[in-house]
């Protein structure tokens, strides 16, 4: 069983930015994809970001050029990076991880408990 702990929501102005944390329990972490998905009140799931083991990453169209996903494997620890934010990014961001394949908004194994994003206009 992987325990996946997110840190790092909060409330922020709009044009502000937020770093997100998300902290496994497993050791060989670094082998596998990790994602953040969000979401909001009355809207479908969205996955935000992906990460591969090989570091390569992908990006909805939403958050392409403000948010940056990253991962330190020494850590065991996966990172968002969120700069201009927007009141639509408003959301539940929680992270999720994946042994095979890339996480989606309905596929992986283990997901975090979530943390809370609020961006004021």
């Amino acid at each position: 069983q992987v325990q996946l702990v997110e840190s790092g929501g909060g409330l922020v102005q709009a044009g502000g930015s937020l770093r997100l944390s998300c902290e496994a329990s497993e050791r060989t972490f670094r082998s596998y994809a990790m994602g953040w998905l969000r979401q909001a009140p009355g809207k479908e799931r969205e996955l935000v970001a992906s990460i591969r083991s090989s570091g390569s990453t992908n990006y909805a169209d939403a958050v392409k050029g403000r948010f940056t996903i990253s991962r330190d494997n020494a850590k065991n620890t996966m990172y968002l990076q969120m700069n201009n934010l927007k009141p639509e990014d408003t959301a539940v961001y929680t992270c999720v991880l994946t042994r095979l394949g890339v996480p989606t908004t309905t596929f992986y194994d283990y997901g975090g408990q979530g943390t809370q994003v609020t961006v004021s206009s």
